[in-house]
């Protein structure tokens, strides 16, 4: 009985980090991470302490990225972080106006945060899109590795055998 709440609770962990990989203000990666884990302390013990740790180290990296990516590509292409403000403002705000806020949101945020700062429309246009390359990449990144933690959360199941 223990262990099915252990995998149930895991379960929802991980699948709502997956969801949170999505969303620039929750760590969805770190969330489905200590769904892995609360998953290795069940009796069947589907994951190495090894693997945890790869999987650990995996998840810094990635929610670190996550922070410098954007910040990267605004300045890459001469943005402020107004621009990178704006666009995590437009990505939570596009949530509301599925499903073209999601990428409207943060381009328009990204955009208005670099008008803000005193830019001109085509600097601003110029950054902004750098600032929303930026959080796309960073999305990316936590999407794929909180999909794969839902891989390994069904492969200890047994799904995958």
């Amino acid at each position: 009985m223990m262990d099915l709440l252990l995998y149930v609770f895991s379960g929802l962990l991980i699948s709502a980090g997956l969801v949170g990989a999505l969303l620039p203000v929750v760590p969805g990666p770190l969330i489905g991470y200590a769904g892995l884990v609360i998953m290795y302390f069940a009796s069947r013990d589907p994951f190495s302490g090894k693997f945890l740790l790869i999987y650990g180290l995996l998840t810094a990296v990635v929610m670190l990225l996550d922070y410098l990516i954007p910040a990267y590509g605004a300045r890459l292409l001469r943005g402020s972080r107004y621009g990178v403000m704006g666009c995590s403002i437009g990505v939570v705000l596009g949530l509301f106006f599925p499903p073209y806020g999601f990428i409207i949101g943060p381009l328009a945020g990204a955009f208005l945060g670099e008008l803000l700062s005193g830019r001109s429309i085509k600097a601003a246009l110029r950054s902004g899109a750098g600032s929303f390359a930026g959080f796309l990449a960073g999305t990316g990144l936590k999407v794929i590795l909180s999909a794969s933690m839902l891989y390994y959360y069904l492969k200890g199941l047994g799904l995958f055998n």
